[in-house]
């Protein structure tokens, strides 16, 4: 062996053993914090009868913090996602999160569910929006996640419509990349597809694709993509489009790779509880608003946030529940119910509203 390689063998043998001596540490430290973290729950049983575990705006202040100091070479959203399964571990460690999400096993709420709550929450799926809302106010849930807009296709209505009749809070968000998946399973003949199931979105979304590659098939809309990957296990002649996640849990093939048609296609999750979540210094608001029947009721209600300076990320229209002709809007704002300057804008408007309804302030999206 030469002086040059063998110097070179030297170095990786000591690298080796200076990365070792790091995992002993990270180790260490993991397990220390974990520790921390049962005393935590320990404290909590000590004082409270109902102690609250999940802290939303903590989170999102440690996560905002971890992306700040990361000086490298890992990226600021690497550093971020093992800290959120740090966290997520711990948690699981004080008091296991149950966590409805809009199934089945395979949909793109699950793997919003696991973005936000981690690997270590407790995540089952929920036939449709309405039960996880249920579930979620009967406490069989401690949390829901519910989609409620995409870039491509604009809002999930049934989601907005089930706030009306709700007391639940927006105690956060989960902004997720969406890419679609083309699937078959293992009996699938590739050259004689007939038919393509997907969700209604995901066709939308996959339209000037399958318009090129499969314009002869027909595209059957089902409940959710994860009920079309599941579908076409037992199928000869049928393809799904659904997710990675999907393709994993019914072990099926992806014959082509994010066949969206926008590159930017994100879905905007919103996540329910039943408390309300202190300002993390970084927040959203979201409101419902009745406004009476009549001439300038919209442009009353939009006036105080001109004024009060409060920028307005989002505003949707829905019919109310039990009068013709008459709207609902909701409205998503920079900024937390607490802070001065919103709760202004808000006692400004309700003289113009029939009702007005803070459905809740939570952390701007992190990851």
């Amino acid at each position: 062996m030469s002086h040059d390689n063998q110097r070179t063998s030297l170095d990786l043998s000591q690298i080796r053993s200076d990365i070792d001596s790091v995992d002993i540490q990270i180790h260490e430290l993991l397990n220390k914090r974990a520790r921390l973290a049962e005393t935590v729950a320990h404290a909590k049983f000590a004082q409270e009868e109902n102690p609250l575990f999940y802290r939303p705006e903590r989170e999102a202040q440690v996560l905002r913090r971890v992306m700040e100091r990361n000086e490298g070479p890992l990226s600021d959203t690497t550093v971020a996602r093992l800290f959120r399964e740090i966290m997520s571990a711990c948690l699981a460690l004080e008091a296991p999160q149950s966590i409805a999400f809009l199934g089945p096993e395979g949909t793109f709420t699950q793997s919003a569910a696991l973005k936000h709550f981690g690997q270590d929450a407790v995540v089952r799926p929920v036939t449709t929006i309405d039960e996880i809302f249920r579930d979620v106010e009967a406490g069989s849930a401690h949390y829901g996640v519910v989609p409620v807009e995409n870039s491509s296709e604009g809002v999930v209505n049934h989601t907005l419509d089930c706030f009306k009749s709700s007391n639940l809070n927006v105690i956060g968000e989960v902004e997720l990349r969406i890419h679609h998946q083309f699937m078959v399973s293992e009996h699938t003949r590739k050259d004689s597809i007939k038919q393509i199931y997907a969700h209604q979105q995901a066709l939308a979304q996959c339209r000037q694709w399958l318009d090129v590659h499969y314009p002869g098939a027909e595209r059957v809309a089902l409940s959710s993509n994860a009920e079309a990957a599941r579908r076409i296990r037992t199928e000869w002649h049928s393809a799904a489009i659904a997710s990675d996640i999907a393709a994993n849990t019914y072990n099926l093939e992806v014959l082509h790779h994010n066949i969206e048609d926008n590159p930017e296609n994100i879905t905007r999750f919103l996540v329910i509880g039943r408390e309300k979540i202190p300002a993390s210094g970084n927040d959203k608001t979201s409101l419902l608003i009745s406004a009476h029947n009549r001439a300038g009721a919209l442009l009353n209600i939009l006036a105080p946030f001109a004024k009060n300076n409060i920028s307005l990320t989002s505003i949707e229209t829905r019919p109310a529940l039990n009068e013709k002709w008459t709207y609902v809007f909701f409205v998503d704002l920079e900024g937390h119910i607490e802070q001065e300057h919103i709760r202004a804008a808000i006692d400004e408007i309700r003289p113009f509203a029939k009702e007005l309804r803070v459905l809740g302030s939570y952390p701007v999206a992190v990851l």
